[in-house]
């Protein structure tokens, strides 16, 4: 995950609460459905990802398979 510029060619656009997030083909395949959502807390801040279709995630929440 990170910040760009620009979109490239055969990204995909969604835009959430006036956000625009690019998401590239190939992980789309793996993030649909999933849900994204910033945490700000005194214990940990940052997104977080649901995902329905991941079969493990890491301990910490932030890789699945």
């Amino acid at each position: 995950m990170g910040l760009e510029e620009e979109q490239n060619p055969g990204d995909k656009v969604l835009t959430s609460n006036g956000i625009k997030v690019l998401v590239d083909m190939k992980s789309a395949l793996y993030l649909a459905g999933a849900e994204v959502d910033y945490i700000n807390g005194l214990m940990e801040s940052g997104f977080k990802i649901t995902n329905p279709n991941a079969k493990t995630t890491c301990g910490c929440g932030q890789s699945f398979h």
